[in-house]
């Protein structure tokens, strides 16, 4: 089950790691979110987690153009 948090700031230090066919979940995008220009990106944010506690965090997530970000996950705390 996916953890809930709430992004707090911008999104910095984004890079693109896959595109188009090299997207292991470009089925499961296009099926629920429509068809797009899909890209799987990562970048660092604050983001406040369901016990209130701020964290640095690297997070991944999809975005395609008139669709937006899709999928936003956690994936390493950063600092302390």
């Amino acid at each position: 089950m996916p953890m809930k948090f709430e992004v707090i700031g911008r999104v910095t230090e984004i890079e693109t790691i896959a595109s188009g066919s090299g997207i292991r979940a470009l089925d499961h995008l296009r099926k629920h979110y429509g068809q797009g220009r899909w890209r799987k990106l990562k970048g660092n944010a604050t983001v406040r987690l369901p016990n209130g506690i701020l964290r640095r965090v690297e997070l991944h997530w999809y975005e395609a153009h008139g669709i937006g970000k899709k999928d936003l996950k956690i994936k390493n705390h950063l600092g302390d």
